[in-house]
């Protein structure tokens, strides 16, 4: 038989229970409502951001470059795509100006054709580039090279080509359109790195240091250009399954002309823009579009150095073995 103070106890019990569940479902549900309409919110203003921005895009006519290009184009952003390739700009930006979308409005494209390893070009393409709209709002630095082989068989001249492609001529592109974005008070500088920015891997020494230095300036323009209103992203993909590997250059600066198991095996193109589009229309400063496995790689290098480069050096020595069999 229960006692009257056992069932004072439990009757309480259940009163306590029953204000319990009525105060925190609410409140569960309104947390929930209100991160729900954050999102909404967060999605509208990317987009608004990004409709009818005028957006450079440079290596437009092949990879990641001609996805950006599309989802770029798709959300209502005025391109000016840039290349080397005249029919493959060509060819794209007859592409794009036939293209419908639901999303709303879209704009025909204007494309500037230049070479990236010549610095005089680079000055004359970007008085061309402000010439289409009379201003950028957003740079995505895109273009670049690959590079496979050894420190010790790589002439300078190889390393220097590399660091030309992915370091200056984006720097001198930044620089050359930078003018016009400060006296806006208004401009987002987009660079396309890799995670091998982050971290460093056997056989692709040139390639790394061109991608780790693309790091430090970008994280230097940003805190720069903070106090008048310039946004900096630097974006360190993964693998991408694109012709980059195929047209990496070698040693000796000769074309590597094989797709690489990684390269294979890596995400797709289209994918990879859609984060690249979801990151630049959320303002985002540093990104890492990497599977678990690399990305844990960039902690292990800063808290676990040593474990790191036994792990490269391993790597390293697999790849070698590979070669010679």
């Amino acid at each position: 038989m229960i006692s009257p103070f056992t069932r004072k106890s439990m009757l309480k019990d259940k009163v306590m229970d029953l204000v319990t569940q009525t105060a925190i479902l609410p409140l569960l549900f309104g947390c929930l409502g209100v991160f729900s309409l954050l999102r909404v919110l967060q999605r509208i203003r990317s987009k608004a951001y990004l409709r009818n921005a005028v957006v450079v895009v440079t290596g437009a006519t092949s990879g990641l470059g001609r996805e950006c290009a599309r989802v770029f184009h798709a959300a209502g952003a005025k391109l000016v795509l840039c290349g080397r390739n005249v029919e493959a700009l060509k060819e794209l930006t007859s592409e794009l100006a036939g293209s419908h979308t639901s999303q709303g409005q879209t704009h025909k494209p204007y494309m500037v054709t230049f070479d990236l390893t010549d610095p005089g070009a680079i000055a004359v393409a970007a008085a061309e580039i402000l010439q289409c709209f009379g201003y950028v709002d957003i740079l995505i630095n895109n273009a670049g090279v690959s590079y496979r082989g050894t420190i010790s068989d790589t002439v300078v001249d190889v390393d220097r080509k590399v660091m030309e492609i992915n370091y200056f001529g984006p720097v001198a592109l930044t620089k050359a359109l930078l003018p016009s974005m400060v006296k806006r008070k208004r401009g987002h500088i987009v660079a396309i790195s890799s995670i091998q920015g982050k971290i460093s891997i056997p056989f692709r020494s040139a390639y790394a240091a061109s991608k780790h230095a693309t790091q430090a300036f970008f994280d230097c323009l940003r805190a720069e250009m903070e106090q008048d209103g310039i946004e900096v992203t630097v974006i360190s993909p993964g693998y991408i399954y694109t012709n980059l590997s195929v047209n990496a250059v070698t040693a000796d600066g000769s074309r590597y002309g094989a797709l690489d198991k990684n390269t294979a095996q890596g995400r797709s193109p289209a994918e990879v823009a859609q984060d690249v589009l979801a990151a630049v229309g959320k303002k985002r400063k540093d990104v890492i579009l990497t599977d678990l496995v690399p990305s844990m790689a960039v902690y292990l290098r800063t808290m676990a150095p040593e474990i790191f480069f036994r792990i490269m050096a391993s790597r390293a020595r697999k790849e070698r073995k590979s070669k010679n069999s």
